[in-house]
């Protein structure tokens, strides 16, 4: 039923509110979480994944710049080291040339370190200790200062002069200077030197290398060439080369402080087990990542490199991307929400209108037993009803007692039995008609003559209670597909229904009008005693009725009627003010309708 709420309190028939659904909020409630919390899980792994797809590909990046210097290293590396052709041949070429030029870059860097130490020995830095650590830290074999006349005032440790035969360290009878043993030692042993005199000829710097040193510095040089080749740029911040010792063998960029050979784990990546190794750094506004990869010669790892790549641009891009995806999330979030809810609403919607098709079809099965049963007691009752009716006729006529005032009471008796008889009659006629309610015979006819025709038969009865019904036909004749004798019936009902709510003067007035296109309202209203909102919900159950004699089908079977011509009953009432129902019914039939 609908029902409308105008300017006074309206109240009607209403659907009633089921608590039970397909789904309880609990359960929403964890599917929701569940979904949310996938969405998440999966939108978080996006993020990692897209992490890790740039970071391998600056570590590509890492791989392709260390393959290069790896490769220049090596050219170089074997330039130093060729084996000089002997004196006297005839295969001199200019690979021999380029290896004599690449044997001076070594001279080069050990005499630059030379100087240095003649530097820090002006000003007085230099001694024994001194010598030591700067022989370790560069792979000296041995490293001395020496006077004048040629013999060591500092040096990195003794000269290991047990190499020579004790007859070579004097000539004569003095014993060799320091110098002198050096060049012995290299004509027997081929450990050469570098020797700086410095300009004011008041002393010499000395620098051995060995055949390991010489590798060092060999590889040393040749990784310094290779690096100043690939230079700074393309993102690179740094470089720094270390050898399987862990000694700085060159270095080019800004290293950010900090940096220690503990940072990765040296030994795996010396042995191959590592292709590269990464970390994030950030100092300031610097964000580094920081690479480490092995670096080869002839398949040999002799090192490491260490490279730091800016990524600033990769943290960009991975802030966009983790902005787009947290925003792609929260709207499959939203719309999964949204999803559940209406999923809910809509169940609960289906579940509600299961319940209330339930709840009419125990309805019509409890009016559909209820007709039944009163065709069967109308077949059982009305016949012994019709000889009580007759015997009581006869009683009343011919067998009056002569008493007068045995008389008068006979004639009250007699009076009441008739008068229960005939109310019983109306009762099964009642039944009767709620049994055969559910059976239409439509055809086209107009609301108003029938109307017209209920208040002709029950005007004299009104004015005797003093009740004024008053109609307005504002849309005539409004003809439409009805079963006019059953539609009649409904409409007595409810105007008598209205006349029965008044104790005393009241007035009734009927109203056709038209609502919409393809609607007719007809609308019945009372100054009678008006309803509660529980009344209303309960008027059009059969088994509630509100009259000390009745059955209360009145409603009920016109509210079946009206619904079986596929029209509805609206009814708005508030208490000690009055009721009306409106009764709307379509102007076609439902099968043209559809």
């Amino acid at each position: 039923m609908r029902f409308f709420r105008k300017k006074e309190l309206i109240v009607g028939r209403k659907a009633r509110k089921y608590n039970n659904s397909f789904l309880q909020p609990l359960a929403v409630g964890i599917v929701s979480a569940v979904l949310v919390a996938l969405i998440l899980i999966m939108g978080l792994l996006d993020i990692r994944r897209s992490e890790t797809n740039l970071v391998g590909f600056m570590e590509d990046q890492a791989l392709s710049t260390i393959s290069v210097l790896q490769r220049l290293t090596e050219e170089n590396f074997k330039s130093i080291v060729a084996t000089p052709e002997k004196a006297g041949s005839n295969l001199k070429d200019s690979r021999q040339d380029e290896a004599a030029y690449s044997k001076k870059w070594v001279i080069e860097a050990i005499t630059e370190m030379g100087r240095k130490l003649g530097e820090q020995w002006k000003k007085g830095k230099v001694n024994d200790d001194y010598l030591k650590k700067f022989a370790a830290d560069n792979n000296f074999w041995y490293l001395a200062v020496l006077n004048p006349q040629g013999n060591a005032i500092y040096e990195s440790s003794p000269l290991q002069t047990d190499m020579l035969d004790p007859r070579e360290l004097k000539k004569g009878n003095s014993n060799l200077t320091t110098i002198e043993i050096m060049e012995k030692i290299r004509e027997k042993q081929g450990i050469g030197f570098v020797a700086l005199r410095r300009k004011d000829n008041s002393g010499t710097v000395v620098i051995n290398l060995d055949k390991e040193g010489l590798i060092y510095w060999s590889l040393k040089v040749a990784v310094e060439k290779g690096i100043k080749k690939i230079g700074e740029g393309h993102g690179i911040v740094y470089i720094q080369i270390i050898n399987d010792q862990e000694k700085l063998l060159s270095s080019v960029g800004r290293p950010m402080q900090g940096l220690k050979n503990s940072d990765f784990d040296f030994k795996e990546i010396l042995t191959g087990k590592i292709k590269i190794a990464s970390r994030k750094l950030n100092s300031g506004e610097d964000k580094i990542l920081d690479l480490a990869a092995p670096l080869s010669l002839d398949k040999k790892v002799v090192g490491i490199v260490r490279i730091g790549l800016d990524r600033g641009s990769m943290d960009k891009i991975i802030a966009e991307n983790r902005q787009n995806i947290f925003i792609f999330m929260f709207f499959i979030v939203i719309i999964a929400l949204l999803s559940m809810w209406l999923l809910y609403h809509d169940q609960n919607r289906h579940l509600a209108g299961i319940i209330e098709i339930e709840r009419r079809l125990e309805k019509a099965e409890r009016l559909s037993s209820l007709g039944q049963l009163a065709a069967g007691v109308a077949h059982e009752i009305r016949n012994p009803l019709n000889a009580i009716s007759m015997a009581t006729q006869r009683l009343k006529r011919d067998f009056i007692p002569v008493d007068s005032s045995k008389a008068e009471d006979f004639q009250n008796l007699s009076g009441v039995i008739r008068d229960e008889i005939k109310r019983l009659d109306g009762i099964i006629e009642e039944f009767l008609s709620f049994s055969k309610s559910r059976r239409l015979e439509l055809r086209d006819f107009s609301i108003t003559e029938i109307l017209q025709k209920i208040v002709s038969l029950i005007r004299e009865e009104a004015s005797a209670r003093g009740i004024t019904i008053e109609t307005k036909w504002r849309l005539t004749p409004a003809i439409i597909p009805i079963d006019i004798n059953k539609l009649q019936q409904a409409f007595l009902n409810l105007i008598k229904n209205a006349m029965e709510s008044m104790p005393a003067e009241g007035k009734i007035s009927i109203t056709v009008d038209k609502e919409g296109k393809n609607y007719i309202v007809v609308s019945i209203a009372d100054t009678g005693c008006g309803m509660t909102a529980e009344e209303i919900e309960r008027i059009f159950n059969p088994e509630y009725t509100t009259k000390e004699k009745g059955l209360g089908l009145g409603i009920p079977l016109a509210s079946e009627i009206i619904r079986g011509h596929g029209g509805d009953i609206r009814v708005i009432s508030r208490k000690d003010e009055g009721t009306t129902f409106e009764v709307v019914l379509p102007c076609e039939r439902l099968s043209e309708r559809l």
